[in-house]
């Protein structure tokens, strides 16, 4: 992806590590550095292990007009809306038009300095400026967190529905009425040989076990599992019943 995370004047070498290892947790490799008050690679990938192929390319820079000056698309980041009319989005809303830009041109997004982040002469070479939401009393964002929280917005929007979830090693599919009906059955039996059902009617419960169950979708492992539960205290009672009574 034709799109370089521009780090602007940072403070902290601990929240470049910060922000190269978000980075690499969403895919992104290009990095640019402008007058950092520190840079020590080194130290670097030891807080971000495992993040050299960024760390050895980065790009550093005396200005901010030497990070952008192949940009076609630049974004700039601020922690709240200011006075001054801007065209103004969140990251969710701006992520797909970031990554549209980024297929036909270089693409930019800058993070000012911790301290007071981008300066308004910063923020006029933008074409779009990001707010991330965050509550009024407190909007200030770590610089490895904004990074992050917009790297994963593009992530998102690159990788739309084909993102699969990790699924369990015994993940199977949904189980089958029968299968189910074998659950309920066997937990009926469980239950009445323990006399639950002295004081309770069984349909009623059963009806509430249904219910409950069908608030989610049991795999068939799980079903199975539930059935063997209700046929273990079953079993287990009648053995002993047998001990109780050798006549039986």
């Amino acid at each position: 992806m034709n799109l370089t995370v521009v780090l602007h004047e940072p403070q902290d070498l601990v929240n470049i590590a910060a922000a190269v290892r978000a980075m690499a947790n969403m895919g992104l490799a290009r990095l640019a550095v402008v007058r950092p008050r520190e840079f020590d690679a080194w130290r670097i990938t030891g807080i971000a292990h495992r993040t050299d192929h960024i760390v050895d390319a980065v790009t550093r820079v005396d200005s901010l007009d030497e990070a952008l000056a192949e940009a076609t698309f630049v974004v700039g980041t601020s922690a709240r809306a200011r006075t001054a009319q801007r065209n103004y989005s969140r990251p969710r809303d701006l992520a797909p038009h970031i990554l549209r830009h980024a297929r036909d041109g270089a693409v930019a997004i800058v993070f000012g300095r911790e301290d007071r982040g981008l300066s308004n002469d910063a923020l006029d070479r933008c074409h779009e400026v990001m707010v991330i939401p965050t509550t009024p009393e407190y909007s200030s964002l770590n610089l490895g967190q904004a990074v992050l929280l917009v790297a994963y917005e593009l992530f998102l929007a690159g990788v739309g529905d084909t993102g699969a979830l990790p699924v369990g090693k015994r993940s199977l599919g949904p189980a089958t009425a029968e299968e189910l009906e074998e659950m309920y059955a066997a937990l009926e039996a469980g239950l009445e040989r323990i006399d639950f059902f002295k004081a309770r009617k069984a349909e009623s419960v059963m009806r509430t076990l249904r219910t409950a169950f069908g608030r989610t979708t049991l795999d068939a492992h799980e079903a199975r599992l539930l059935a063997s539960i209700g046929y273990q205290v079953r079993n287990r009672f009648d053995r002993i019943t047998r001990n109780e009574d050798p006549t039986s």
